[in-house]
């Protein structure tokens, strides 16, 4: 990620931050409102490959925080020193990664904050940025969450698509049972289901783990007691904010899944704050 982030910005030099030069400098990381923390482990590789990428001096990072740590607002994360070049190149990329991440692992806190003593645990999904659903699905454990299936080949989820395609949900579980040769063993299965109907034929199907989706909570908490007495469990999705996710984890369901943590997260926002008192000069 952060090879290619340098690439981009970086495609032909910087010649503002070549204006400037290689004078020795010093500036910090800054949180400017509360959250949680992800991305900080990428600050000094990204300086490190702008420093290879430009042929600047390198600069060195040093983390006054941790990737899942809660910090407060005008909390310093880290501390940048070494040439003005090098760290002027470097700002944007390491604002944008330690922003975006810290506001996924920040979304993803305050959902278990609200899930605490429940037993339930949230989960994220596929709903990721192209070539980021490492650092994303990361930044959610930064959070205390959970990851759900880093690819399509990492568990058997029936969906309602594939149930559709297969004539129910029923036929659909079969079908992926006769696959057997071409499926890996020891998957893990599990069946989305929109209604109870769905739920009892998912039940009947052996699935051990239902995704209920869109269900009201009434139809939740009986989904959950159908499943208990198959020895299954359930796991809830679709519209499930942190004004509700409570509610639904008092029906009784081991997991919820909620995909605005990576898609929807707002960026926690940081700055870099130089210090104008030093060699860098005054600000112009």
């Amino acid at each position: 990620m952060v090879s290619w982030a340098v690439a981009e910005d970086l495609p032909d030099g910087d010649p503002t931050g070549a204006a400037v030069g290689p004078r020795p400098s010093l500036a910090s990381l800054v949180a400017r409102q509360s959250g949680t923390v992800a991305g900080l482990v990428a600050a000094p590789l990204v300086v490190d490959e702008v420093a290879r990428h430009l042929g600047t001096g390198p600069a060195s990072v040093k983390l006054r925080s941790g990737d899942g740590e809660r910090v407060g607002s005008n909390e310093v994360l880290a501390v940048l020193s070494g040439p003005a070049d090098t760290l002027l190149a470097a700002e944007r990329i390491v604002l944008n990664v330690v922003g975006h991440l810290s506001g996924i692992a920040t979304a993803t806190a305050a959902v278990v904050d609200a899930l605490a003593g429940t037993g339930t645990v949230v989960r994220d999904t596929r709903k990721t940025l192209p070539g980021l659903r490492a650092v994303e699905k990361y930044a959610v454990r930064c959070g205390g969450g959970s990851n759900h299936r880093m690819s399509l080949s990492d568990a058997v989820l029936v969906k309602d698509n594939h149930a559709a395609a297969l004539g129910g949900v029923g036929a659909a579980v079969e079908a992926v049972r006769r696959g057997a040769r071409v499926v890996p063993r020891g998957l893990a299965l599990e069946v989305e289901v929109d209604d109870l109907d769905e739920l009892d034929e998912a039940l009947a199907a052996g699935a051990g783990l239902v995704l209920v989706d869109n269900m009201s909570l009434a139809d939740i908490a009986e989904a959950v007691r159908r499943a208990n007495s198959c020895g299954a469990r359930v796991e809830a999705s679709g519209g499930i904010a942190l004004s509700s996710v409570a509610r639904v984890a008092a029906c009784g369901v081991h997991y919820v899944a909620i995909g605005a943590l990576t898609h929807s997260a707002p960026a926690l926002d940081v700055g870099l704050d130089w210090d104008l008192t030093g060699p860098f000069g005054p600000a112009t």
